[in-house]
């Protein structure tokens, strides 16, 4: 059981519909729960739970007045002003977004790495929470690192359209419809085409180094997250943007501290509540974004040894990048936060 708590869900795209199905899996009560969006999705009613639905309210400049816990799943261009509102109000203020994920004064939660803990910022009210990939990594890494140590992670991440929100959707599914159709459209949520195309462009690319801000993050995310890793890996990586809807997939290669074998490798995961494995190829067992939907794990499999690399493995990791990617942890987040009765 929760302590009773009022909570604002601010946004109504791909991530807040999930925080929703996240709370109602919780068994938060409905009347807990305030939705927040803009004045077009005013008075529309999202499903909460089995036989339970909310009705979008209008965000107005009050509309955190009592709430204990705010959580943003809005546009980053939005999040400053809304975070300064809400904890102006006294809130807690949790969000999905890259905005306050490498402020020094902000905390990065993943309570799924730190057995449901999450320390609170010593100045404010906001807590961020870290990227989809960040979490695949740091929850599919984890018992590795802690069972050998890792010297070397290399990642290729392959995003859904939904990694740029509901309009990301929206737009693979109306420019599927389009070419299909014999029509050309230009794309707004992605540097190009989306729809039978692969994008190796996720994000600004940064000044000088050629790699996107999403692929610094990866590195700069996993070393806030843990703090208690004597020696982090060295991760580098690219983000390809694939026509997909929704599901990350990772093919990644780790060198471990360790010489190891590949059941000693599998072996690892074993009793990891955060991980699922899927490794067998023979008979096409191994993780696929289709299958990760509503799955609050981290699926693991194609496991196998680089040839002559002792310590050098490859795998495929996958996540639900809206669900257990964000607002599984949002919602994690806020129950460390209030805590429970």
């Amino acid at each position: 059981m929760w302590k009773r708590s009022r909570i604002a869900v601010v946004g109504t795209g791909a991530v807040g519909r999930e925080v929703l199905t996240a709370l109602a899996d919780a068994d938060v009560p409905s009347e807990w729960i305030t939705v927040l969006g803009s004045e077009r999705g005013q008075g529309e009613e999202l499903p909460y739970g089995d036989d339970d639905s909310l009705e979008v309210e209008r965000l107005e400049d009050d509309s955190f007045r009592g709430q204990d816990v705010v959580i943003l799943a809005v546009p980053i261009e939005h999040v400053r002003r809304l975070a300064h509102q809400a904890q102006a109000a006294g809130a807690w203020v949790i969000d999905v977004s890259p905005t306050f994920r490498l402020e020094a004064n902000v905390p990065l939660a993943l309570p799924a790495l730190t057995g449901g803990k999450v320390t609170p910022p010593s100045t404010g009210r906001v807590i961020a929470t870290p990227s989809p990939v960040t979490t695949a990594l740091a929850l599919g890494l984890a018992p590795l690192h802690a069972r050998f140590g890792l010297s070397r992670v290399s990642v290729t991440a392959l995003l859904g359209a939904s990694s740029a929100g509901l309009g990301g959707v929206r737009e693979l599914e109306k420019t599927t419809a389009d070419l299909l159709s014999g029509k050309e459209t230009e794309p707004v949520a992605f540097p190009h085409r989306l729809a039978f195309n692969l994008v190796p462009q996720v994000g600004p690319v940064e000044p000088g180094s050629g790699y996107t801000a999403e692929e610094l993050s990866w590195s700069d995310e996993l070393e806030r997250l843990t703090p208690d890793w004597r020696e982090r890996p060295v991760i580098a990586g690219t983000a390809i943007q694939v026509p997909t809807f929704f599901g990350h997939m990772l093919s990644v290669e780790v060198e471990l501290k360790q010489d190891a074998d590949i059941e000693a490798v599998r072996a690892a995961w074993k009793g990891s509540a955060q991980v699922k494995v899927l490794d067998d190829a023979s008979e096409r067992i191994y993780p696929m974004p289709m299958l990760v939907g509503s799955d609050p794990t981290v699926h693991v499999g194609r496991i196998r040894r680089v040839p002559a690399g002792a310590r050098r493995f490859l795998l495929v990791l996958t996540l639900d990048n809206a669900g257990r990617g964000a607002a599984l942890t949002a919602v994690e987040t806020a129950a460390a936060l209030i805590g429970r009765a």
